[in-house]
């Protein structure tokens, strides 16, 4: 008898939940690249938008994107920003330039360097931030100018100059941080194309993307950060480390935005100290399509994953249509509405749903 009602008790958690579906963040980014997804292969087929050439071009970019994306995400949820990305990237490609081509440093002790300095520009933004009760987006947004100013000097002090060459790395390290790749089965008419001049980024963001879907959802850190993006007092209460907490998402997104930076610079055999102001708006972005409150404590890493990939197909999509390259930008602002409206609408039918399940 024990056991048929343990059975019993059980079955619930067990069946599917059409309204745990809805409330899931990732639900609304899910709905939204589906919807753009299959506008942009109707619109762009005649350009070999599905083709796997065309698809690396909104792959190639979603992935630089991506690698930010995820431990800003990550930041937001635990009610905090961070701007100074814009800087980093730059910051990681000219520290792994010069570490190489002045110091003579092996790649891989300059990759290491690169991370140490990152990081360390991390740290300085989580000890501002929990020291001073300064908002992160003000303390990042001094970072991110003192980091621009900081890569011009120091690139014209030691380089002596603001472009910085590159040299060969090496097959193995081209291959792993810089490169196309691509997957061609059989010769001829007969030949399956799997896929075709994949950057090593895309393969870098899905590594990334699996290692933050297990801190996120599968270890205890996970409930650390949604409890930080909760409620931060009540956190702190509970026992939970939230100033070593935002000192290491500082230091992660500082971390990815350099490896975004040399990601770039081993591609290009080359790295720049200009600011990418862009890839600031562009990872927040894909952030708030994927369903991650501002507000925090709210957000899932496959639904940042999907509004990536939506974010993507927006931005190169248009190149694919006959549509007007100048309404990119509108596309842009459509879909980030569009997706927080969506997000909004799927988890307030949930709520009602769940009160009305509830009353009855």
């Amino acid at each position: 008898m024990a056991d048929t009602q343990d059975k019993t008790n059980a079955e619930p958690d067990a069946r599917f939940s059409l309204l745990d579906l809805f409330r899931n963040p990732a639900a609304g980014a899910f709905a939204g690249l589906v919807i753009i997804f299959v506008f942009f292969s109707i619109f762009g087929w005649e350009k070999n938008f599905l083709t796997p050439l065309g698809a690396s071009t909104w792959l190639n970019f979603a992935s630089k994107v991506g690698i930010i994306a995820l431990p800003i995400g990550f930041l937001m949820i635990a009610g905090e920003l961070d701007i100074s990305v814009g800087a980093l990237i730059p910051a990681g490609g000219i520290v792994l330039a010069m570490s190489v081509e002045n110091f003579g440093l092996n790649i891989w002790v300059a990759v290491a360097v690169t991370f140490a300095v990152a990081a360390f520009i991390g740290w300085i933004n989580g000890v501002l931030v929990t020291r001073t009760g300064v908002p992160s987006l003000i303390v990042t947004l001094a970072t991110l100018f003192v980091v621009a100013g900081l890569n011009a000097y120091f690139s014209k002090q030691i380089a002596g100059t603001t472009q910085h060459s590159l040299p060969d790395v090496g097959v193995v390290s081209e291959f792993i941080l810089g490169d196309y790749h691509s997957w061609i089965i059989g010769e001829g008419d007969s030949r399956i194309t799997i896929f075709r001049s994949l950057q090593s980024s895309f393969f870098i963001w899905i590594l990334v993307a699996v290692a933050c879907y297990y801190v996120l959802h599968l270890s205890p850190w996970g409930n650390w950060i949604m409890a930080l993006g909760g409620d931060q007092e009540s956190a702190r209460n509970a026992g939970i480390p939230t100033d070593r907490l935002k000192i290491v998402l500082f230091m992660l997104s500082a971390m990815a935005g350099a490896l975004v930076g040399m990601t770039e610079g081993v591609l290009a055999n080359s790295a720049s100290t200009t600011t990418q102001f862009g890839m600031i708006f562009n990872s927040i972005i894909c952030v708030v399509v994927g369903g991650v409150l501002l507000t925090g404590g709210f957000g899932t890493v496959t639904g940042t994953v999907f509004g990536t990939l939506t974010f993507g197909i927006v931005f190169q999509g248009i190149n694919f249509t006959t549509f007007d390259k100048d309404l990119n930008m509108l596309f842009i602002g459509v879909l980030l509405l569009a997706a927080v409206l969506m997000n909004d609408s799927f988890r307030k039918f949930a709520s009602r749903a769940s009160t009305g399940t509830k009353k009855k």
